[in-house]
């Protein structure tokens, strides 16, 4: 965890953020839990309206607020994905102001949804760091992914990984488009994965509007349930333990 102070002084506008985090993660027991945390986020053609009015970076911003807490590095590794990885980058509390602007004005053209792939990097990053804490991946999406099948296949098999899948909707909720996370939402236990390894919401059509704190108790309503369930079943191990049970999700 970093210190109030240290936010103070590294980000003072994230102060809010870091303050409305602290009482969600107290509300659902997590005070004084540590996790690290990633930022997946969709770089595909509609996502366009979403980096043009800020949206993106406002949920980079929360996401920094929230890992202020859980983590002790003042970083979140961050995936930019469409048809095919964009970007692996991390965003920091000392330099979280426009680096989404940054960050995307390097990138190519905006492809597809392809979340298996941004899933494998993610998976990838967490066994090449050698942790052994557990990880809360918020993965923010507009739309389904073009290969339904392998996203399916990948969620399933990361189940036996010390990785929580929160999957947020950007854009209208009453679009077909997030059918398949639903789906994905509900997946059975244990016919298709060990554990309930992941978590669906939307944060609606202008996802700035949602309030802060309604923001954070959707990013970690969950996640207390899955930590149970994954130390009931041994899935938070050591970190030579996870790289060997990891190898079945690639």
């Amino acid at each position: 965890m970093i210190s109030l102070s240290k936010v103070q002084e590294a980000a003072p506008a994230l102060v809010s953020l870091y303050k409305s985090a602290g009482v969600s993660l107290s509300r659902h027991g997590l005070a004084g839990e540590r996790a690290a945390v990633y930022l997946v986020v969709d770089y595909s053609g509609s996502m366009k309206p979403y980096y043009k009015d800020g949206s993106v970076q406002a949920l980079a911003d929360r996401v920094l607020g929230l890992s202020a807490h859980l983590d002790d590095d003042g970083r979140v590794p961050v995936v930019f994905f469409s048809t095919d990885i964009d970007a692996e980058t991390d965003i920091v509390l000392a330099d979280h102001a426009g680096r989404v602007d940054r960050i995307v004005a390097g990138l190519g053209h905006m492809g597809r949804t392809s979340y298996h792939l941004a899933m494998d990097a993610v998976i990838d990053h967490y066994l090449d760091s050698g942790a052994d804490a557990p990880a809360l991946v918020v993965f923010q999406t507009d739309g389904g992914p073009i290969n339904k099948l392998a996203a399916e296949r990948y969620l399933c098999k990361a189940s036996g990984l010390p990785l929580f899948w929160q999957f947020i909707g950007f854009g209208d909720p009453d679009s077909k488009q997030f059918d398949f996370l639903r789906r994905l939402d509900d997946l059975p236990v244990p016919e298709k994965r060990m554990v309930d390894n992941a978590g669906f919401f939307h944060a609606g059509a202008d996802p700035r509007a949602m309030p802060d704190g309604e923001l954070y108790d959707r990013l970690v309503g969950e996640f207390p349930s899955w930590l149970a369930a994954a130390r009931a079943r041994g899935i938070l191990r050591t970190p030579g333990d996870v790289g060997n049970l990891a190898r079945g999700a690639h």
